[in-house]
């Protein structure tokens, strides 16, 4: 069967694309991973954790990697992609990201979008105990004005939207292939994209020929899209030849311009029950960092056995509250290779996190931030009661250092407990891979529509962005 566009990845992106596209054309997505209905730890906010740690079957949502700094990671491998598999967390870009991004954006069409997505996903959350003491805590802290509920990007402290509805149970991009036409869409689950199918318009090699995009080779089971261009050809000659792929266009900067967003802060159990909560409150502060919170009950086994405790026993479920920090940009510039030319493999990441002085510097306004917040009246209940009645936090894992005046401390913390808040983008980055119109250089018919293309995170968090660029 012949389409009008294929899309390869029925991710974030990829799946409003579709639907919009099927309004006038004949459309074929493809999708590496499975469906998300049916699946309850995907569908609730109480599955999040359980998500992320289940990565092991070949049909898992949830594909880990870990990056060269040993940091893990983890991507959505499932249709909606890792809008399926995320806290929910919904707000827009910043105003500077469509000033800096380097594509061309029409802002009339950019907020109709926005707006049809949040018409279909979109909702206010309800706060309860820990995601209102942060609320207060923030703006004890500083963080103001007060913004109340809001989608759009503004400095002070927030409530975003989010893709969670009243009743708990997720919306995500696979939610607006309802709106596709379905007389003129298929989507195929399990099934990855091995190349590329080029054809030249003129002699190989020679000035006059044109290189167009004609197709794509796909097959049953998992992939990677980084993959496919390299192993279609496109990427550096020289890197390319390394790997004995025949180059079909040289473009140096395929897998260059890597970012992350480190995440750090702190964790611990308070003296009452808390309930589920992902992010739903953001402090956007002038200090180069956004403050989130979060609260899971999860379950303890202790590895101790107790005379009085029959063996085995069931687990506690103990409730971790956490307050952490989101760097804006970042500026540590990281990349990807290949680790085999098996489409199926992980490639090779580094982040270089803080290797940017200017992401530490703000990874220490971030973390300060924190401190200010535990330090708050709004937080006064978390804290235990010791014998001679001082309050203080039982933090689990690294608590902030006491003297959070020294810088060296501050960002020796930030080194320590780096990991990543899964806002990971570039690789093929606009101006270096695609042009403004997000058309791959030096290809005809091919373009890349998704978080790749992507110089700086937009915004707090990038889900918004990128169903709206789909769209």
């Amino acid at each position: 069967e012949n389409y009008d566009y294929v899309i390869v990845g029925g991710g974030t992106a990829g799946c409003p694309l579709a639907a919009t596209l099927s309004q006038s054309y004949k459309v074929l997505l493809l999708e590496r991973g499975g469906v998300p209905y049916g699946r309850p730890s995907l569908m609730t906010q109480e599955g999040f954790l359980t998500t992320l740690t289940n990565v092991d079957a070949f049909d898992s949502a949830s594909q880990s990697f870990i990056s060269e700094e040993g940091v893990p990671n983890a991507r959505g491998r499932v249709l909606g992609g890792s809008s399926t598999i995320n806290a929910g967390f919904y707000s827009r870009a910043d105003p500077d990201f469509y000033k800096y991004s380097g594509a061309n954006w029409d802002l009339r069409v950019v907020n109709e979008s926005y707006e049809w997505v949040e018409r279909a996903i979109v909702f206010r959350p309800e706060l309860r105990n820990w995601q209102s003491a942060v609320r207060d805590g923030l703006l004890e802290a500083g963080v103001d004005p007060y913004n109340g509920f809001s989608l759009d990007h503004e400095v002070g402290t927030k409530i975003g939207g989010s893709t969670f509805d009243g009743r708990g149970r997720r919306h995500s991009a696979a939610d607006l292939l309802n709106y596709a036409n379905a007389s003129n869409i298929n989507v195929a689950v399990y099934a990855s994209v091995e190349r590329v199918l080029l054809a030249y318009s003129g002699p190989r090699g020679s000035s006059r020929s044109a290189i167009s995009a004609i197709g794509v080779v796909y097959r049953d089971r998992v992939g990677q899209y980084h993959h496919a261009m390299l192993l279609s050809g496109i990427g550096p000659r020289p890197y390319l030849s390394y790997w004995g792929i025949p180059v079909a266009y040289h473009l140096p900067y395929v897998g260059q311009y890597l970012y992350d967003n480190p995440r750090n802060g702190i964790s611990f159990v308070p003296p009452v029950p808390l309930e589920h909560s992902l992010i739903q409150v953001v402090g956007i502060t002038e200090l180069g960092a956004y403050v989130e919170a979060a609260s899971n009950v999860i379950p303890f086994v202790s590895p101790a056995r107790s005379v009085f405790i029959r063996a085995p026993s069931a687990p506690l479920y103990l409730t971790v509250a956490t307050l952490m920090e989101k760097i804006v940009g970042p500026q540590s510039v990281g990349y990807l290779r290949l680790s085999s030319t098996d489409v199926r493999m992980n490639p090779l990441v580094r982040f270089n996190y803080f290797s940017s002085p200017i992401d530490m510097e703000r990874c220490v306004n971030g973390t300060r931030k924190i401190g200010d917040v535990l330090r708050t009246r709004a937080m006064a209940d978390f804290r235990f009661r010791d014998w001679y009645g001082v309050r203080n936090f039982r933090f689990v894992g690294p608590a902030l250092p006491v003297d959070q005046s020294d810088f060296e401390q501050m960002a020796d913390f930030c080194r320590r407990t780096v990991s990543t808040i899964w806002h990971y983008h570039g690789g093929c980055v606009v101006g270096k891979v695609v042009d403004a119109d997000y058309r791959v250089y030096g290809i005809r018919s091919l373009r890349i529509v998704d978080g790749s293309t992507l110089t700086i995170s937009p915004g707090t968090n990038p889900q918004a962005t990128l169903m709206m660029l789909g769209r």
